[in-house]
């Protein structure tokens, strides 16, 4: 196991973490269970190269390991991780106002403690908003529901709401530990190789998305889409959106706030044709 986050960053953010110590308890157990599995977990890492070709599949894997040194791995398979993101393409559709969170480097609706977007009418919760995990979802749905039921009138008890709002505090503490636990390697995301495939259902790769940028002038991802094809494909660029966002922005010499982000398109999630019903 390569973990790009280092022992030093997942120690700092202890304080965060025990704000759910019932959970943290939970993740170092299913890290010990790896451990005692006799699966090597090397922290601090960043890899560089998968190794393989197309006859033969993956055979390597190749990282820099905490102390400089570089190291390769044989395997069979590699499974990544594409770091945390919120399905927020409903949100979107619905023309909710979005805000930059500096945390997660990635646009989230903006919302009231309750889930009341910017659009009135609209409430969001879950990972409709942001990952809060399947307690954290259900939490933020009854705040919704208790939102939308006081703005059509009805009587919502007070100390149901606080204890409620109380128990989301310390979720989104721990989201916030998380992300400093094991924040997403930008840097690394930012230095893919040109010829790193980061949109992989158009096959676009880093080089072509610096191309458009420096010879295009596309330093916002919605302009690089239409030069590139960059996150039109199946995924909506639920995959590439992040690391796109970190190439482009890194190729331009701007924050990444600047370039903006990619907006949700219909369908949210594809359907296959044999799904629709036949209207004849």
């Amino acid at each position: 196991m390569l973990d790009t986050s280092s022992f030093k960053q997942q120690l700092s953010a202890l304080p965060k973490l025990m704000a759910r110590p019932l959970l943290l308890k939970k993740g170092m157990s299913l890290v010990a269970t790896i451990r005692r599995a006799g699966v090597p977990v090397h922290n601090g890492v960043t890899p560089l190269e998968v190794i393989g070709d197309a006859d033969q599949g993956v055979q390597a894997v190749s990282y820099r390991k905490a102390n400089g040194e570089t190291a390769t791995v044989s395997c069979d398979a590699v499974a990544m991780g594409y770091h945390l993101r919120a399905e927020t393409q409903l949100a979107d559709l619905a023309r909710c106002e979005f805000a930059f969170d500096l945390a997660s480097r990635q646009w989230l609706p903006k919302t009231g403690e309750d889930g009341r977007s910017s659009v009135p009418g609209v409430y969001l919760a879950g990972d409709g908003v942001r990952i809060l995990g399947a307690d954290g979802a259900e939490n933020a749905g009854r705040l919704a529901a208790l939102a939308a039921l006081a703005d059509c009138g009805h009587t919502v008890a007070e100390a149901k709401l606080v204890a409620l709002r109380k128990q989301q505090l310390s979720m989104e503490r721990f989201r916030q530990g998380l992300l400093h636990a094991f924040p997403w390697p930008e840097q690394q995301a930012a230095s893919l190789p040109d010829e790193a495939i980061v949109c992989r259902c158009e096959c676009i790769t880093a080089g072509e998305l610096r191309r458009v940028v420096c010879k295009m002038g596309a330093v916002e991802t919605s302009r690089a889409k239409a030069f590139s094809r960059l996150g039109m494909g199946r995924c909506q660029g639920r995959y590439c959106g992040h690391a796109g966002a970190e190439v482009i922005a890194a190729a331009a010499a701007v924050p990444i706030a600047e370039v903006d982000r990619l907006r949700a398109q219909a369908p949210v999630k594809p359907l296959p044709f044999n799904l629709v019903e036949d209207a004849s």
